[in-house]
């Protein structure tokens, strides 16, 4: 069972190799393999020649923009490239240090186990967390509620980065959004999509919607003067993402 790992990467050049020598330390679950796609989004502060030093390790991909277009456009661009090597896992994974590999192994056990086909993580149900800023976990309790009305799911935190799917979830997903609404778009989509029945060699046609699971992840949050990047706009597109993705279908 191969895994690929995708790290969208921007302005990380103070973290990014810690960021994945500490992946790299971090074996993958049992009976499993491991390829890691970094995405450089345009960066300018000398991160594309620490992901092209990185790439020449085995097992690493370098992917590049030439100018910055966004998470989004970095996610659709390293899942792209992890597709082509054929993984059967997709794993999103930040460079900034605030989620931890040693979550891994608990994201992908639905997965493994067969009774999930995409998971989610959450930054609040269990798992230890950095305490911040009060107005961004306000607004992204709203946000998860009415991307849940939106989609009929119950998760509490679908702006958490740590999201991994099967290569058949993956395989209709098209991801147009460019910016931090990628992950309002991932979740509805997720929602959306319907899969071969298990039995369906006995009822040609029968379809399923996917199996989703949410897994509790730790996360150590950055302040502003720290690098986060997420920012007001971002929330109020996450909003309209929620009416397009959710809502419309789009």
């Amino acid at each position: 069972m191969l895994i690929a790992v995708v790290i969208p990467v921007y302005n990380e050049a103070r973290w990014v190799r810690v960021s994945v020598e500490r992946l790299l330390a971090t074996p993958p679950p049992p009976g499993c393999t491991r390829t890691i796609v970094l995405v450089d989004d345009g960066s300018s502060d000398g991160t594309r020649g620490i992901i092209e030093d990185l790439a020449k390790t085995q097992g690493i991909k370098g992917v590049y923009h030439e100018v910055n277009q966004g998470k989004g456009a970095a996610l659709r661009t390293g899942l792209a490239a992890a597709f082509n090597t054929g993984a059967d896992i997709f794993l999103v994974h930040d460079a900034d240090m605030e989620y931890d590999p040693k979550d891994h192994a608990e994201v992908l056990a639905p997965i493994l186990d067969g009774r999930a086909d995409a998971v989610v993580g959450s930054r609040f149900i269990g798992h230890t967390h950095r305490v911040l800023y009060y107005w961004h976990a306000l607004a992204n309790r709203f946000i998860t509620i009415a991307c849940d009305m939106a989609t009929n799911l119950n998760l509490t935190d679908i702006e958490c980065c740590s999201k991994a799917m099967t290569r058949a979830a993956l395989e209709q997903v098209e991801i147009k959004e460019n910016r931090f609404g990628v992950e309002v778009e991932l979740v509805a989509k997720l929602a959306r999509i319907r899969v071969p029945h298990e039995n369906a060699a006995n009822a040609p046609g029968m379809t399923r919607p996917l199996r989703v699971y949410e897994v509790a992840v730790s996360y150590a949050g950055r302040t502003y003067a720290e690098g986060k990047k997420i920012g007001w706009k971002d929330g109020v597109r996450a909003l309209a993402c929620i009416f397009k993705y959710g809502v419309m279908g789009g």
